[in-house]
């Protein structure tokens, strides 16, 4: 039997006549943008993060990218960034006009380490970026309390982690802004490029409104240079039926993420994501697990028709785009335990589809390799 790492055709059916529906609608109007569907989407998206304002736009990256500008972040400013996240909370900063700052990983969540953020804070330092690796909150309190106590802004890269939640909070929903990716693979999927933006801030969610639409605040008259990065019509009715059963496919994603971590708990060299608690609640874009014989188990669960991929193989601070820019030379060995996580990480099959015949085909491949 073969297993995919992600199956993005079985969901389809689910959802096929209410979106076919929809887009019938929208082309017989033909608004294609600034429609009835991108409002609507923006509300319940609101009100499904419980924020007071959230904006759709065309990608995670532009969320990021236009998040940054919103928070007046620019030139001469520094963020802060974990060395394990995509290159996209990067490229984000480069065009917003800032300085990206690495810190290290932390072990047990994936995100910013706290004491590593709070050591490379320093005169320049306006904003700390946090990614909620693989659909687990980061340690969120404690950054917050940091970014709070040095008047930072914090930007929550919550594109793993829709409808992730630390004590009863939406991640998302804990800093300044929250900026999502809806691409075809997350969690709440579109079938594209897409992505949203979260704040509590009416100032912040002013800027966004117009940012993306070239600053555009009445027809012909433009208040600031912004840009064009509107989520279409289309792609708005995609994610409106989907976020109707977000919750329902995280749960089946939890509930598979229960099996694996029984079935593949006790094994030697294979370190198992950490647990929901009491406090804390993922989603499981990722069911990441971590063994110094990575490349070897992926090999193997290949040869078993098993699919599987890594999240992200190379830190920032070893890509060829980060010493291509001119940013400081960090040899191998800067930041440890984000390099052993890009190092180890190998994401198993995890899709709220998959079969409890394809939960038992990877548990029994992966128990076969380490027996």
């Amino acid at each position: 039997m073969g297993v995919p790492l992600l199956d993005l055709r079985r969901d389809w059916p689910e959802i096929r006549e209410e979106v076919e529906a929809g887009w019938r609608r929208v082309t017989e109007s033909m608004r294609l943008l600034n429609g009835e569907n991108l409002l609507a989407f923006e509300e319940e998206a609101a009100r499904f993060f419980r924020a007071r304002f959230a904006f759709g736009v065309g990608s995670g990256t532009a969320a990021l990218w236009l998040a940054l500008l919103a928070c007046g972040i620019g030139p001469g400013d520094e963020v802060l960034i974990q060395a394990n996240g995509f290159v996209a909370d990067v490229e984000a900063v480069v065009w917003a006009g800032a300085q990206p700052v690495l810190v290290e990983a932390e072990e047990e969540f994936f995100g910013p380490d706290p004491e590593a953020v709070a050591r490379a804070i320093g005169p320049r330092t306006k904003a700390l970026i946090v990614v909620h690796m693989y659909g687990h909150p980061a340690r969120i309190e404690d950054l917050l309390e940091i970014a709070s106590r040095h008047g930072l802004v914090l930007i929550e890269d919550a594109s793993h982690a829709h409808g992730a939640e630390y004590k009863g909070k939406k991640v998302g929903t804990f800093g300044k802004v929250g900026c999502f990716s809806c691409g075809p693979v997350k969690n709440l999927n579109a079938l594209g490029d897409a992505g949203f933006v979260l704040t509590d801030d009416e100032e912040v969610a002013h800027r966004l409104r117009y940012l993306r639409v070239h600053g555009q605040v009445r027809k012909n008259e433009h208040a600031f240079y912004g840009f064009n990065s509107r989520l279409d019509e289309l792609q708005a009715v995609v994610l409106r039926a989907r976020l109707k059963r977000l919750s329902e496919k995280n749960a089946r994603r939890r509930k598979i993420a229960e099996i694996y971590r029984r079935e593949l708990s006790g094994i030697p060299d294979l370190r198992l994501p950490p647990e929901d608690g009491p406090e804390r609640t993922s989603v499981y874009h990722r069911f990441v697990v971590f063994t110094s014989r990575r490349d070897e188990l992926q090999s193997h669960l290949k040869e078993r028709g098993i699919g599987t991929g890594i999240y992200y193989p190379v830190p920032l601070h070893r890509q060829p785009a980060w010493r291509a820019a001119g940013f400081p030379e960090l040899p191998e060995g800067t930041f440890p335990v984000a390099e052993r996580l890009c190092r180890e990480g190998l994401a198993l099959p995890m899709f709220p589809e998959m079969t409890e015949a394809e939960i038992e085909e990877v548990v029994s491949a992966v128990r076969e390799f380490f027996a």
